[in-house]
């Protein structure tokens, strides 16, 4: 983030923060949306639903959104999920690095919130195993050379610079596609443990081995929105973020594959990899598991 390559190019992340709800009893937990020791109703009727046995805990969601407004978060949405007592936030558009952190501070408010309700909070990729979807942390992302130029108080004001009318953003972005399926490894490595789980090509996501772009696609590994595509520039999402992802090694990773484009960026990503593997092993040794 702290590359001039990087700051000129105002770099504003949209996250899509999916989680889900749990009871508990004791030291056992389960989804909020079941009977304990059982199955919900199959998925189809919760998604984007209202009721209170479609938008389960709804309440939950919403004091969290209040509780992020007053704290000064850029919270721009929420909604019911395709798994019962599932929800998602989203966190956006915030330039550089704020991003991470507001995302960060989002997390830790919502599992505080948990508290006042009695319910735990879990960003497992996929909680329950089955014909159920998991939980991501799709991430929206966009720069000047697929956006147009100005910083995001720039553009809020309604003062972005002019085009120069020489910028072809649209193709800057199937370059950003091309790159990101050079890097799918090692961005695979650093999105999240157990992602293998969530990223089957079902329920609403790729295949976990091979990187794929669309247009509208939901089950791609990056979703090119139709209004970009109309409009020739703006962003697109990387969907394979799991929801226990880290922000800043999601962020770092598309800034270092599709804005630095060099050898530097490339130290960058060999570092953030073998960072996140010394990481996970030491955490695997403290911990036993």
């Amino acid at each position: 983030f702290e590359s001039d390559a990087v700051k000129t190019q105002y770099p504003w992340f949209g996250w899509e923060q999916e989680y889900i709800l749990l009871q508990h009893e004791g030291t056992f937990k389960w989804p909020i949306g079941f009977p304990k020791g059982g199955f919900a109703h199959p998925q189809g009727q919760y998604y984007c639903g209202n009721g209170s046995s479609n938008a389960i805990a709804r309440f939950v969601a919403e004091a969290h959104m209040k509780a992020c407004l007053n704290a000064g978060i850029t919270v721009s949405g929420l909604n019911a999920e395709v798994f019962p007592g599932q929800w998602e936030f989203q966190v956006g558009p915030v330039e550089g690095i704020n991003g991470c952190d507001q995302l960060w501070m989002a997390r830790y408010i919502l599992t505080r919130i948990g508290e006042e309700f009695d319910v735990d909070v879990t960003f497992e990729p996929k909680p329950v195993k089955g014909d159920w979807n998991g939980s991501g942390c799709h991430t929206n992302f966009s720069y000047v050379n697929v956006r147009g130029p100005g910083n995001k108080a720039e553009w809020d004001a309604g003062k972005n610079p002019q085009d120069d009318g020489k910028t072809d953003y649209y193709e800057n972005i199937l370059q950003a596609m091309k790159d990101l399926a050079t890097a799918h490894d090692d961005h695979i490595y650093v999105y999240g443990p157990e992602n293998e789980l969530r990223m089957t090509g079902k329920h609403e996501t790729a295949s976990i081995d091979k990187f794929s772009y669309g247009v509208a696609n939901r089950g791609s590994s990056a979703r090119i929105p139709t209004n970009t595509v109309m409009k020739k520039k703006g962003y697109f999402e990387d969907r394979r973020p799991s929801a226990n992802c880290d922000p800043y090694l999601v962020g770092g990773m598309l800034c270092a594959t599709c804005i630095m484009r060099n050898t530097e960026g490339e130290t960058i990503k060999k570092n953030m990899v073998e960072g996140y593997k010394k990481f996970m092993a030491g955490l695997k040794e403290a911990t036993g598991h």
